[in-house]
């Protein structure tokens, strides 16, 4: 929600915001007391904007080391603040245009939250995910399993093995030098063309299910492939992608009523080169506008 890096005095405007902000919680959950500052409450609705705020530069953390790192930084801010009041910080000019930009995207990112994104449904994300899912290209891929060694001597010597019974798994465990797959038999798991080197993708691909390859070399190494399956690729499902679709169409219907919001609107650009590029933009639109509107359609073929 807010960039990572800030000046003091921005950081002071957030922290003096996180302090002074009245805020209705939604559920009592919210509302819980996780720490007190001067006998102001620290809730866990502030704990949720901290993580929002940080979350991802802590890390992949125990959750309990988490939650404190946020209540400190919640504690930090709400004492930062306290000292910028005592300072008369709220009267610098610098704090109120922070102020008043901040309260601008807050609000922005409210409206686009609850009244936008509100009104797309889970129906419109799923007409446009039936699109998409239906104009997938089919594309093949198969799961091998394979065992890489430095000469061809041991992987002929390793092949000999496994065709007088030995198990294909177990011999990967014991000789693979790919420390990726060795712990699981040599499994690569599914993959599609263009995932592997060539020479590796196009024995894979010619081999038939259970069926053990010749020694195959490539810059890594001599491979013994083994095909374990073949498969169409499925499509992601739909909650994998629910999400993302849902933006998407939040994206666009910002756009659509940002255009909406400006035709309505009086804007003036006092700034003398941004009106002239703003005039210069606009014609060209128009001009092109116009050339479109010229030129004959197309005869429709026979």
């Amino acid at each position: 929600m807010f960039p990572k890096k800030r000046s003091f005095v921005a950081a002071a405007v957030l922290a003096l915001a996180a302090a002074s902000t009245s805020f209705n919680p939604t559920s009592a959950q919210e509302s819980k007391v996780v720490a007190k500052v001067n006998g102001k409450a620290i809730t866990e609705a502030d704990m949720n904007f901290a993580n929002a705020e940080i979350g991802a530069q802590l890390g992949d953390i125990p959750e309990n080391v988490k939650r404190r790192a946020l209540a400190e930084h919640l504690i930090d801010n709400a004492l930062f603040a306290e000292a910028a009041i005592a300072a008369k910080m709220e009267a610098d000019p610098e704090f109120e245009q922070q102020m008043q930009y901040l309260r601008r995207r807050l609000l922005r990112e409210q409206y686009v939250e609850k009244q936008l994104k509100s009104a797309i449904s889970e129906t419109d994300a799923k007409k446009i995910y039936d699109q998409r899912v239906a104009q997938l290209k089919p594309e093949d891929e198969v799961a091998a399993r394979h065992i890489l060694v430095d000469t061809e001597e041991k992987a002929k010597a390793l092949l000999a093995k496994i065709k007088a019974g030995g198990d294909f798994a177990a011999l990967a465990k014991e000789n693979s030098a790919d420390s990726g797959s060795k712990e699981q038999g040599g499994m690569l798991g599914y993959f599609g063309r263009g995932k592997m080197v060539p020479e590796f993708e196009k024995a894979a691909f010619t081999m038939t299910k259970g069926q053990v390859s010749e020694p195959v070399k490539t810059n890594f190494g001599w491979h013994i492939i083994k095909l374990e399956d073949r498969r169409r690729k499925p499509p992601p499902s739909f909650d994998e992608v629910k999400e993302t679709i849902m933006n998407s169409l939040a994206v666009l219907k910002a756009q659509e009523n940002v255009v909406t919001l400006r035709k309505q609107a009086e804007i003036e650009y006092i700034d003398a080169d941004i009106r002239k590029h703003v005039a210069e933009q606009e014609k060209k639109k128009a001009e092109e506008a116009k050339k479109n509107a010229s030129e004959p359609e197309a005869a429709p073929k026979q």
